[in-house]
């Protein structure tokens, strides 16, 4: 596991100066081919956006709670069917669920988007890395 680490991808900035800084991949200066370390970054890649894709079904899950418990709760206060306090407190539970949920998942997925551009940005570096050939323009026999 020796070598130096070049794969730092941020969750809060994309400077190496900035102490929120975390190591999401283990990458290391050994070989001077980037071609498995961009593999790497791309299986993070889709975990990363697997979880942001979870953290927006959530979202939409939380909202649909906080509608819900609110009109449960609108309907319960006018008494159209009938005045229970239990129902009360399962709206309001409903809604102060729906709140801590929605303000959790929305800070998930920010955080899981900084994490995709860093690393983004960290496959586009090592991409251009890479020593590319440029391909001549002559046109290619088929036989």
């Amino acid at each position: 596991m020796g070598g130096r680490r070049v794969g730092w991808v941020s969750l809060r900035s994309a400077h190496p100066t900035n102490p929120h800084w975390c190591s999401i991949l283990n990458l290391t200066a050994e070989n001077d081919d980037p071609t498995d370390d961009i593999s790497h970054i791309e299986e993070r890649l889709e975990e990363l956006a697997e979880v942001a894709e979870r953290c927006r079904k959530i979202i939409l899950a939380s909202k649909a709670a906080i509608a819900g418990g609110f009109a449960l709760l609108l309907v319960t206060m006018l008494g159209l069917f009938g005045s229970s306090q239990a129902v009360a407190l399962g709206s309001i539970a409903a809604v102060l669920g729906g709140i801590v949920s929605l303000g959790s998942n929305i800070s998930t997925l920010r955080q899981t988007t900084d994490a995709i551009n860093a690393a983004e940005a960290l496959r586009s570096d090592l991409i251009g890395r890479i020593d590319l050939r440029v391909v001549g323009d002559a046109p290619m026999k088929l036989m």
